[in-house]
């Protein structure tokens, strides 16, 4: 049985990772590490094996599991209680946010976000995409201090990061993901 693995932070040199199972924490020497994109190691205080995909960036955008609460089916936004975002909650103070069509039939199509929670998707979503593989409510972005949540929202064809399907990740200004034959880019920063 595979536990999950939280990435816990990133010293030059190694890299600390905690069991998803009991929490008990490991640090893992670059020098062991860096030939692989994933390792496995059992926790020697529960017995389970924990799987670690490795980044050695610090700012990397990372794929999250278990899931946290905001990736989760059903999981309360705090808004209408029913698993979905208020759609009128404000953007953090300072941040700016958009997406970029960079592949896809919407090529070059540039939306600023300018609330804090926005669904991608078909026709009616908040960034509606004419790809006839995009669910009409497929993805969820939710803009953050200094990150932007990207949760899959049980479309059908599936969101991916990094060639992998993803329940949800945590991306950074830069970060690209795929929905649909579509590749989004998000654009991230803070006004000066």
């Amino acid at each position: 049985m595979t536990a999950g693995w939280q990435r816990k932070g990133y010293t030059e040199g190694v890299m600390k990772a905690k069991c998803g199972n009991c929490g008990a924490e490991y640090v893992l020497k670059d020098a062991e590490i860096a030939q692989h994109t994933k390792v496995q190691f059992r926790c020697t205080k529960c017995g389970k094996t924990s799987i670690v995909n490795v980044k050695l960036k610090p700012d990397a955008t990372i794929v999250m599991s278990p899931l946290p609460s905001f990736a989760r089916t059903g999981a309360d936004f705090g808004g209408s209680g029913i698993g979905m975002p208020d759609a009128e909650l404000a953007m953090p103070e300072g941040v700016t946010a958009s997406v970029s069509v960079i592949d896809g039939p919407d090529k070059g199509l540039v939306r600023k976000i300018e609330k804090a929670t926005v669904i991608l998707g078909r026709q009616g979503a908040d960034v509606s995409l004419n790809d006839p593989e995009v669910s009409r409510s497929h993805c969820l972005l939710e803009v953050k201090e200094t990150y932007v949540n990207l949760k899959d929202m049980d479309s059908t064809n599936g969101t991916f990061f990094d060639d992998e399907r993803v329940r949800a990740a945590m991306l950074q200004d830069g970060g690209e993901f795929r929905i649909g034959s579509s590749v989004i880019r998000v654009n991230f920063g803070r006004k000066a």
